[in-house]
């Protein structure tokens, strides 16, 4: 697949997003041509997620998983020797090499895997910090706190506690 869009002027003018651009690029790169092993992707909740890969044929200890920072690398590698007695009339079930990339999120990590009749299942979660979360911010220079899981911007609660403190 080829864009044809080069981001160079973009890259000029902004800065910080140096890895969307890198993204979009190598994306842009990539052969999409390869569908093995299929997959889902599903949003649990806010911030969970799952990915489902079907594996058929690959036990445990032939299925490699690889979290980086940003990256998500799973491989199965299998010794290809069922066919070496000539039994087979018909070889139809995938079990070659495979390699699946995946782009993480920021704060996205894996929590955890599981192998249960050949479909593989891998947990993840987005755990912002602490730092990342939106404050709420006193106007007479009182101290800050933090704002437990909402994402409401610290105007609106401000303007809240204003008026629950006129009534």
């Amino acid at each position: 697949m080829r864009t044809g869009f080069d981001f160079t002027p973009y890259r000029r003018s902004t800065v910080g997003f140096d890895r969307l651009f890198d993204f979009l690029e190598s994306s842009a790169r990539t052969d999409i041509s390869d569908n093995y092993p299929p997959f889902d992707i599903e949003r649990l909740g806010d911030d969970s997620y799952r990915i489902t890969l079907a594996v058929a044929g690959f036990k445990q200890n032939e299925i490699d998983i690889t979290a980086r920072q940003n990256l998500l690398v799973i491989t199965g590698r299998r010794a290809e020797n069922r066919n070496k007695d000539g039994n087979f009339l018909h070889v139809g079930i995938a079990t070659r090499a495979f390699e699946r990339r995946f782009e993480l999120a920021d704060f996205v990590r894996v929590e955890a895997a599981d192998l249960r009749d050949g479909l593989l299942s891998i947990e993840l979660v987005r755990e912002i910090p602490e730092a990342m979360k939106p404050r709420k911010v006193a106007i007479n220079g009182g101290s800050t706190e933090t704002i437990e899981g909402s994402s409401e911007a610290p105007q609106v609660r401000v303007e809240e506690q204003r008026q629950a403190e006129a009534a």
